[in-house]
């Protein structure tokens, strides 16, 4: 998956560093402070969350945004975790590159990202016996 990602962000145009493990990319993080760290959870030796840790500890690091991914994750978590990024288009991963989605997509035509429910919705969903909540559904 690493090779994968840097592929995808190297032809978008972002410079990529990599690391076989996670003590390795935190000192690549330290030395380079990158715009953006990109983290599995499974990593050896220290594992993604030992690295957002110390990211987050280190005050030269701490402003860095931080997206954890790992293998076994679906399309849609991946997509969500890259929309919450400040990168202008996501990869969509699952074992192979299934596309490229633009942020924007995902935010403003797609079920990836949630609507927020409103006061009204969430007091229907807590009271559905209420009056309310059944002029609602109908």
């Amino acid at each position: 998956m690493r090779q994968l990602m840097q592929a995808i962000l190297d032809f978008y145009g972002f410079k990529s560093i990599t690391a076989e493990n996670g003590a390795i990319g935190l000192q690549l993080a330290k030395e380079h402070i990158p715009d953006l760290i990109i983290c599995d959870l499974a990593m050896p030796e220290l594992d993604g969350y030992g690295v957002l840790k110390a990211v987050r500890e280190d005050a030269k690091t701490s402003n860095i945004p931080c997206i954890t991914v790992a293998p076994e994750l679906g399309v849609e978590y991946v997509a969500r975790l890259f929309a919450n990024s400040r990168l202008r288009r996501a990869p969509v991963v699952k074992d192979t590159l299934l596309g490229i989605i633009s942020v924007s997509d995902l935010l403003n035509k797609s079920d990836f990202v949630e609507k927020p429910k409103s006061n009204f919705e969430l007091y229907c969903e807590e009271n559905p016996s209420a009056p309310e909540a059944r002029i609602y559904e109908d």
